[in-house]
């Protein structure tokens, strides 16, 4: 009777697990997960630097520096390495579904995917995802909250993915309700462990929308292991559709 009960217990949790909320609150969840992109600035096209402080237990701090461009409406975007001047040069490109790395020194592309990390950082390159798009198209909505985040009023959404793009197979969102910032992210394995936590404690605004010009990412496994990424120089003028290309990329050294 008592491995019965265990048994029926466990298999309830499990079904609790996966549940999903009703239609009309994912409708909910994924219009404001929608927001989140409406409201910053990264419409058309942009460029912007992308300075990263890498922090590791029992190594000196790197620091590492992107050029960033993306066309957010077309999902293309080009990533080149700045700093250090060893790795200068080092880029990726991504064309819709399709995205290389590339090394100078062989002058090859490989082709990855954006759950790749920056260099040595927390940051991966589906981080730098700015399509609204992705969030009906990659997850399914697991539960939608309300609470407060420091002195902020907040939306707490869950979400499940559904494909293989994702970098992570759940993640919840902090978001504030007087406008729609994410303040935090926690990052989960399929099986539920905290893998990776992001808080993004400072944003500006611009003409075009706020940016989170400073974010922290913290590697949940590896405890005193994370990065700092810091955005500037940030541009909104049209790019010449030549650095969406390979050869741009191979042009640079």
């Amino acid at each position: 009777m008592k491995k019965t009960f265990i048994f029926l217990a466990a298999a309830l949790f499990a079904m609790s697990a996966f549940a999903q909320v009703s239609a009309d609150v994912a409708e909910k969840a994924y219009k404001i997960m929608e927001s989140t992109d409406d409201v910053l600035a990264y419409h058309g096209d942009y460029s912007a630097t992308i300075s990263l402080l890498i922090e590791q237990p029992g190594k000196p701090n790197e620091s590492v520096r992107y050029k960033i461009f993306q066309r957010v409406d077309k999902d293309l975007m080009t990533i080149v390495q700045l700093f250090p001047e060893a790795d200068k040069g080092n880029g990726y490109l991504r064309d819709g579904d399709n995205i290389w790395s590339y090394d100078p020194i062989s002058r090859k592309f490989s082709h990855t995917s954006l759950k790749e990390a920056l260099g040595d950082s927390d940051v991966k390159l589906d981080d730098l995802e700015q399509s609204s798009e992705r969030w009906r198209k990659n997850y399914s909505v697991e539960a939608f909250e309300e609470g407060t985040l420091g002195k902020f009023p907040v939306d707490i959404i869950t979400l499940r993915a559904k494909t293989n793009d994702p970098s992570y197979a759940l993640v919840k969102y902090y978001i504030r309700k007087d406008i729609p910032l994410t303040l935090k992210e926690e990052d989960f394995s399929g099986s539920n462990r905290l893998m990776r936590t992001i808080l993004i404690p400072k944003y500006s605004k611009v003409p075009a929308g706020y940016v989170g010009t400073q974010m922290i990412l913290r590697d949940e496994l590896n405890k005193g292991e994370q990065t700092t990424q810091i955005i500037s120089d940030l541009t909104f003028d049209a790019l010449p559709d030549k650095i969406f290309t390979k050869a741009y990329l191979e042009g640079l050294n």
